[in-house]
């Protein structure tokens, strides 16, 4: 950590707003630098330009973490389903820490090292197998010394506790958090259970990310809230959700609805949504707010400007940008300078302009998770075989709706 910068555990202490980033994976994606499906961070190393700038515009909009993209960086995940890049997780998690501390040196922003849900579980390795991937990773983030370290994106509370375990042993501030709803994780544990077992397991910071959309993973970080105090535990909580609606979503999240992930863009959230996003994780008490998948930089800059009184300051990126709408006021038509004001944004309802789509989906819950034949993973490429097996499978569980 640079001299004079606040830790973040100084940070939240003190009560302050640290804001987050956004998703990186899935704007890195849309920009033609990670495939959709293996989601994994190479870009790091073959195209290190695109991932600093995203830093720079995330820091530019107000974020104070820089978290190192490092998703679904462990070797077990790189080498998964026939992927071959010829690259090893210490290589893109090297490059990686590298760019997020040069841009994080840039403005009052901390560095973030992040591993998340590993193939090996899935495949139901040993604890001391799955923790061996979150170790190995561990190496490069202590070799580079970054301010803290967060467990991210876990479907089940055991492995989450297993990685915080492991990032615990660095002395190292630890957050966790889980991509869950209010139903709990995906063997039916609930948020306030799973933030309990995450807290005696040493995360000083709990909360959700991803899977669900803001107001539904403000509501599970309640109930993990609940269940913290409840225990008489102590803990600072975090949120980073979608940008995406999804009232329809059941147990799974996104990755369950038809649209999943291609067909997403008419959910995303507007700049006014996060603006009521930020000021409802406020009053919850949770002092760490950013965002995952969906998120993009306008987004993280409307939490910077719901929350700048609170944090006594304004992102840079507001220098182009007037509050509520303000620079509508030099527009040439009058009708669009009619609508430089708050009231006019705050109460606006969208259309989507698809007149013969539906509000919501039906979310595609096949019901199988960690332990299930279907999840088994393994090095070789998908088979013929096995894409004819889902496909037989997809049918089944259509025809059963």
């Amino acid at each position: 950590m640079a001299p004079g910068k606040k830790g973040i555990l100084e940070r939240l202490n003190a009560g302050e707003v640290v804001i987050g980033d956004g998703g990186f994976v899935f704007a890195l994606e849309k920009r033609g630098y990670v495939k959709a499906g293996p989601w994994t961070p190479e870009a790091t190393v073959t195209h290190p330009e695109a991932v600093r700038q995203l830093h720079r515009e995330f820091l530019r909009a107000g974020s104070n973490v820089m978290q190192t993209f490092t998703f679904y960086a462990s070797d077990d995940k790189l080498e998964n389903r026939g992927q071959n890049l010829k690259l090893s997780g210490a290589q893109i998690n090297e490059a990686a820490c590298d760019l997020a501390k040069e841009v994080a040196s840039e403005g009052d922003a901390l560095v973030a090292g992040g591993v998340c849900q590993t193939p090996s579980y899935l495949s139901c390795k040993s604890e001391t197998e799955v923790k061996a991937v979150f170790k190995k990773q561990l190496e490069v983030f202590m070799k580079n010394n970054v301010d803290f370290l967060i467990a991210e994106y876990f479907e089940h509370v055991e492995e989450a506790e297993w990685a915080v375990q492991v990032l615990k042993t660095t002395g190292k501030p630890v957050a966790a958090s889980m991509c869950i709803g209010p139903d709990g994780d995906m063997h039916g544990i609930s948020p306030g259970e799973c933030a309990v077992r995450l807290v005696k397991a040493g995360a000083q910071i709990v909360g959700i990310n991803c899977h669900f959309d803001p107001m539904t993973c403000v509501k599970t970080v309640k109930m993990m809230k609940e269940g913290v105090e409840k225990a008489r535990l102590k803990a600072h909580y975090m949120v980073q959700p979608l940008a995406y609606h999804t009232p329809d979503c059941s147990c799974q999240g996104f990755i369950d609805l038809p649209e999943f992930p291609f067909a997403l863009e008419p959910r995303i959230l507007t700049r006014w949504d996060m603006h009521k996003y930020a000021r409802e994780s406020y009053k919850a008490g949770i002092r760490f707010i950013g965002g995952c998948c969906g998120f993009e930089p306008y987004h993280i800059r409307a939490i910077a400007e719901e929350l700048a009184s609170e944090r006594g300051i304004v992102a840079p990126g507001s220098e182009k940008h007037g509050m509520w709408g303000a620079g509508l006021e030099m527009h040439t038509k009058p009708w669009v300078r009619a609508r430089a004001r708050r009231d006019y944004w705050e109460n606006l309802s969208p259309a989507s302009g698809r007149p013969k789509c539906p509000s919501m989906s039906s979310p595609e819950g096949w019901g199988v998770t960690k332990g299930h034949t279907e999840l088994m993973q393994h090095k070789e490429a998908t088979s013929s075989q096995e894409m004819k097996h889902v496909m037989d499978m997809q049918k089944k569980v259509k025809s059963s709706a």
